[in-house]
Formats: structure tokens, sequence, C-alpha cells
């Protein structure tokens, strides 16, 4: 090979070695910049699932106080009981990626849980559990997405985990909705006052 033959042989290669620097580069920065939405979007995650968390415990709480439905009560005390376990996990996963939780609930759970607070019998039934069935709704879609796209192993999991409870959460809300609407429907096409 002549020396002319080396030398643009050496210019190419050190261009290629730029330029696949460069894309190496850029992949890292890319995913140092993906890292850091993905840190953003689990601590977003994880400060909704907590303020979720708090408020399914004290509306379940309200229910086992104002409930008239027997399906009602039950449920609420599950959502007592299955929400306080998740919070305890959230807290801990959070912990581990230094993620700050909430203390209290959402300006708009606490204008739900002061309307409900009002209602008692039949009307406390029938709103709680319309709420319940679309929240879950709502929070299943969220926690879904989370399992499915967190990089973070530790919110991940707790997602993960925890969207099987929140299914049967559900489906447990939909039957007590039947159940509630089937007998204040009867109620009141027999003109008997709904307690």
């Amino acid at each position: 090979m002549t020396i002319k033959g080396k030398f643009i042989c050496t210019v190419a290669l050190a261009s290629i070695g730029l330029w696949g620097g460069s894309a190496v580069y850029g992949r890292q920065t890319a995913n140092a910049s993906n890292s850091t939405m993905n840190k953003s979007s689990d601590a977003t995650f994880a400060k909704r699932a907590d303020q979720a968390d708090l408020a399914e415990v004290k509306m379940g709480e309200l229910a086992q106080q104002k409930a008239a439905n027997p399906a009602v009560k039950q449920f609420g005390e599950r959502m007592v009981t299955d929400h306080s376990k998740a919070n305890t996990e959230l807290k801990q996963a959070a912990a581990k990626d230094n993620i700050t939780l909430p203390t209290s609930m959402t300006a708009k759970d606490q204008a739900t849980y002061d309307k409900l607070s009002k209602l008692s019998g039949s009307q406390f039934d029938r709103q709680y559990i319309k709420d319940q069935v679309s929240d879950h709704e709502k929070v299943i879609s969220e926690f879904q997405k989370e399992a499915d796209e967190s990089g973070n192993s530790n919110i991940k999991n707790f997602a993960s985990q925890t969207l099987p409870t929140l299914q049967e959460h559900l489906k447990l809300a939909r039957q007590a909705d039947q159940q509630v609407m089937a007998k204040y429907s009867a109620a009141d096409k027999n003109g008997k006052a709904a307690e």
C-alpha cells in the first residue's frame, strides 16, 4: 500500500471512530435522559398510587360506618385491609429509590370523602360503589402501564404485584354495584323508601 493509501485508510478509520464514538455518546445521552424521565414518571406514579391508597383506606372506613348494604360494608373492609398493605409495600419500594411520598389524599379525593360523609344508607351505597368501580378502572390502567413500561424494578415490581389485587377489587366492586342497584331499584319500583 502506498503512503497516500495508508493516509486515506487512517483518515477513514479515524472518521469512523469519531462517528462511532458520537453514536455511542448519543445513545448514552439518550439512555441517561430516558433514565431521568423514567425516574420522574416512577416518582409521579408512586405519589399518585400512595394518595389513592390513602383515599381507599379512609373511604373504606367510611363505608364500614355508613353503608346499609352488607356487600358494601364488606367491600369497604376489604379496601382498608388491602390498601393499607399496599401502602406499606409502596413505602418500602419508594424508600429504596429515595422517593418521598405524600401523607394526605388529593384535594379531589378529600372532596369526594366529604361528599360521601354526608350520605348514608342507600344514597351512600350507590355513590360509594359507583365511585369505586370508576376509580378502580382508572387505577388498573395506570398500574398496568407502570408494570409494562417502567424501567425501575422496585416500582415496577410493586405495580405488577399489586395489579391482581386491584383487578379483584374491580370485580368485587362491580358485583356489589349489581347487588346495590338490584336491591334499591326493586325498592324504588315498589314505592318503598330506600334506606
